[in-house]
């Protein structure tokens, strides 16, 4: 069995807590793991998160003038997320260090922890730009467990 969605999200804080729902809603409604869907539910607030503070311009007014992208796949036996920006994207990488790769940061830091979450909370992390366009893709699955109970488990 598999389930896709996509949405289409403007800038505003108010989008992450709606994707997170939704992440949420369909994987507990497929029977998924409680402990997995929280990790990919927080994983996916970080992203969001970052699509909305650093994701595009700033248009006329002072609001935000784009918006992001997140689409989740469970296929099978893993979910996968991805998170799509307009912004100016990630910083090119030093010599010897991937692009995206998360800066280490205190960890009572306000700020710069969601890549090190996301990577901690996922099996697999890709960090970039998408092919041909401006902005950042983090894309990121995990491997399902599912509920004893689960209707849609993956046979």
């Amino acid at each position: 069995m598999s389930i896709w969605w996509s949405l289409h999200l403007r800038r505003e804080a108010a989008s992450v807590p709606l994707a997170r729902r939704l992440l949420i809603g369909t994987m507990e409604t497929a029977g998924v793991d409680p402990d997995i869907s929280f990790d990919l539910s927080v994983a996916l607030s970080e992203a969001c998160a970052n699509a909305v503070e650093h994701g595009g311009d700033v248009g006329p007014g002072g609001g935000p003038s784009e918006a992001y992208r997140v689409t989740a796949y469970l296929d099978g036996e893993r979910c996968r997320i991805e998170v799509a920006d307009t912004g100016p994207g990630f910083p090119a990488a030093a010599p010897g260090r991937p692009q995206g790769t998360a800066r280490a940061v205190s960890a009572d830091a306000e700020h710069g922890r969601g890549m090190c979450l996301i990577r901690e909370l996922a099996d697999h992390v890709h960090i970039g730009s998408g092919p041909g366009r401006a902005g950042a893709v983090v894309s990121f699955d995990k491997v399902l467990k599912w509920r004893e109970d689960a209707p849609l488990v993956a046979v």
